[in-house]
């Protein structure tokens, strides 16, 4: 009988064997639990190395440190753009960014009131790189465009085209004069009677 109220010895010798080959197994789970859990799981991927960018921005006529100006770089390694990211300046003129991955070409692009914006072209091969960026007034611009009477465009430095209000197809055009009427004379013309 192999159920019995009593345990005998053959249930004794099967509760030895049971238990013995529990604890093997457990024992054996746990050195392959190291094995396979390096193969399990997700993968890590370290992030790319990176490199510190400083860039300095000064006037060219003076040298002086232009703050709060913002610096756009556009990195883009092995050919794939990697984003934008803007940097101000801080009072010092410079702005300083360590996110950029080593061995990309990146793309800067400075933009400040009242000076020309500059941008240019770097590859960032090693740890550390400043850039200096001396900022210069705008200048009249060179275009191949050319006005209703066949000259070059001439505009001041500055000066942007008027803002005309256009009218959408079926309207007619609200006539604006070029010169603002003369203001009414302050005295009247000699011969009037003065008013009442």
């Amino acid at each position: 009988m192999l159920f019995s109220r009593k345990p005998g010895p053959v249930f004794a010798l099967l509760l030895t064997l049971g238990a013995g080959a529990l604890g093997g197994g457990a024992f054996l789970h746990a050195q392959d639990s190291t094995a396979q859990n390096m193969h399990r799981g997700r993968k890590y991927k370290a992030p790319p190395d990176t490199s510190h960018i400083e860039v300095v921005v000064t006037k060219q006529s003076n040298g002086k440190p232009l703050p709060q100006v913002a610096v756009v770089f556009h990195p883009v390694k092995d050919g794939k753009d990697e984003g934008n990211l803007e940097v101000k300046t801080n009072d010092e003129g410079k702005a300083v960014i360590d996110v950029i991955p080593t061995g990309s070409d990146v793309g800067i692009q400075v933009i400040a009131d009242g000076f020309a914006t500059f941008a240019g072209d770097y590859q960032v091969n090693e740890a550390t790189r400043v850039i200096e960026i001396k900022m210069i007034r705008p200048r009249a611009q060179v275009s191949t465009y050319v006005d209703n009477d066949g000259k070059p465009a001439n505009r001041p430095v500055g000066v942007q085209e008027p803002n005309t209000p256009r009218s959408l197809p079926g309207e007619t055009p609200v006539p604006h004069p070029a010169t603002p009427p003369p203001p009414p004379p302050a005295t009247p013309p000699a011969g009037t009677p003065p008013p009442r």
